[in-house]
């Protein structure tokens, strides 16, 4: 880690800025009655993510870094079942953006993986 100087230089937090600005654009066509609930939490999740991604680096060592990329990675499945949920419920309206969500989740997941792998080695 001593080749990067913040974890603004981290991909993972990059994504992870990019998923809630994602999330935050699909869930303003939501209805009404859902804004305390599955559109707050799923605004909560997402900001989560680049959060505990920059506490964790915060934290300055890979044990903690590792438990807060855990966080990280629960964090973007919470997202994916209530997107599941929300998209059951007939909540989205954009196809597109939801498929892009959950690809970008699925990346985010991946590159997490990986992440925390080289922190444990």
């Amino acid at each position: 880690m001593s080749e990067i100087k913040s974890y603004k230089d981290l991909l993972i937090w990059q994504k992870g800025i990019k998923i809630v600005a994602l999330v935050y654009q699909l869930v303003k066509t939501f209805p009404q009655e859902e804004l305390y609930a599955l559109t707050s939490q799923l605004k909560r999740a997402s900001v989560s993510i680049p959060s505990n991604i920059a506490e964790g680096y915060g934290r300055n060592t890979s044990k903690s870094f590792s438990h807060f990329l855990d966080i990280s990675r629960g964090s973007l499945f919470e997202i994916e079942t209530q997107l599941l949920i929300a998209h059951e419920l007939g909540f989205i309206k954009n196809e597109d953006l939801y498929k892009e969500i959950l690809s970008q989740i699925e990346e985010e997941a991946k590159m997490i993986n990986s992440f925390s792998k080289k922190l444990k080695n």
